[in-house]
């Protein structure tokens, strides 16, 4: 979720007041505000790759992507609040749900089996922290048959998967990162932090990183075992204030890779500082990595965004096939 205007008609009278940004409006704040390159992030020490191929496309704002050990790429569709799958590069999104308000975070379980947030919207992101009433969704990937994993969160933006099958929500309006433990405990406020959207977990479960989008733009860590004390572990620099981090993952060695919406580039923590993986990609809302052989294979970094429009980044991909 980043910043979103006033949407009215139907739409919004039955979302209870859903603010969005047309990619238009979008387009030309990044036009405005975009990466100039003696401000943008550095660009990291990387052999240059291919540039970047579109490899699928969703007709919404594509609001977060994952891919299952199948190499199936799943889309949350902003608007529509509907799950799509993707099969492989070049294959046609087939709705795998209605209207389920699936506008959040997405995650693969160990199962196969996806966790959805919804509730990703100015009124339930702003009354989270008061009324947390927003659900965290079981969705089967073959039949698109939908159950409730979990009630009672703030309004989920980002969704992430520990290792020990413990889930975490971000709230961005209500600044609070909320918890579900496996045996089914909610904690809606585990952890705070300002402007909270993209969520990982870090490889041995002990961290959760969490992307800071407005105001100080960086990057939190959380310690399991010490939510009440956020330590701040990367700050975007001056010409990045503006840059609206969003969406965020890790590569097979455990660094965070952060999506941009203005700055138009996928950041990557490295050596104590973030850099540049590739630029040139604006209103991005999200990064993951293939999984598999076939469809959207391990190793590969896939990015979406406002448009729809899903890309592989050959220059964020990862040796390790992770």
């Amino acid at each position: 979720m980043t910043i979103r205007t006033f949407r009215t008609g139907p739409r919004a009278r039955r979302r209870g007041g859903r603010v969005a940004v047309t990619a238009a409006l979008l387009a030309a704040l990044a036009g405005a505000l975009g990466p100039a390159p003696a401000q943008a992030a550095p660009v990291c020490d990387t052999t240059r790759a291919e540039p970047p191929v579109e490899v699928a496309r969703i007709p919404d704002w594509a609001e977060s992507i994952a891919v299952d050990g199948h190499g199936r790429m799943f889309v949350t569709a902003y608007y529509t609040g509907r799950v799509y799958r993707i099969d492989a590069p070049g294959s046609a999104p087939v709705a795998l749900t209605g209207d389920i308000g699936a506008n959040g975070g997405i995650v693969v379980r160990g199962d196969g089996r996806l966790l959805v947030g919804t509730g990703n919207d100015l009124a339930h992101s702003l009354t989270g922290g008061l009324l947390p009433v927003s659900k965290l969704l079981l969705v089967d990937p073959d039949s698109g048959a939908v159950s409730t994993y979990a009630s009672g969160l703030g309004g989920i933006d980002g969704v992430a998967l520990a290792p020990d099958g413990t889930v975490y929500t971000t709230t961005l309006g209500a600044r609070t990162i909320g918890r579900v433990t496996p045996d089914g405990r909610v904690d809606p406020a585990w952890a705070r932090v300002g402007q909270p959207n993209g969520i990982a977990v870090s490889p041995d479960g002990s961290e959760v990183y969490v992307v800071q989008t407005t105001v100080a733009p960086g990057l939190y860590r959380i310690p399991v075992d010490d939510p009440a004390h956020p330590r701040r572990w990367l700050s975007a620099g001056p010409g990045d204030a503006l840059a609206l981090p969003d969406g965020l993952t890790l590569d097979g060695r455990g660094r965070p890779l952060i999506a941009t919406h203005v700055a138009g580039q996928i950041w990557r923590a490295e050596g104590g500082s973030l850099c540049a993986v590739e630029s040139g990609l604006p209103l991005s809302t999200q990064i993951t990595y293939g999984h598999g052989a076939g469809g959207f294979p391990a190793g590969r970094l896939y990015r979406t965004g406002v448009d729809g429009r899903i890309h592989e980044v050959p220059a964020g991909a990862d040796p390790s096939g992770r």
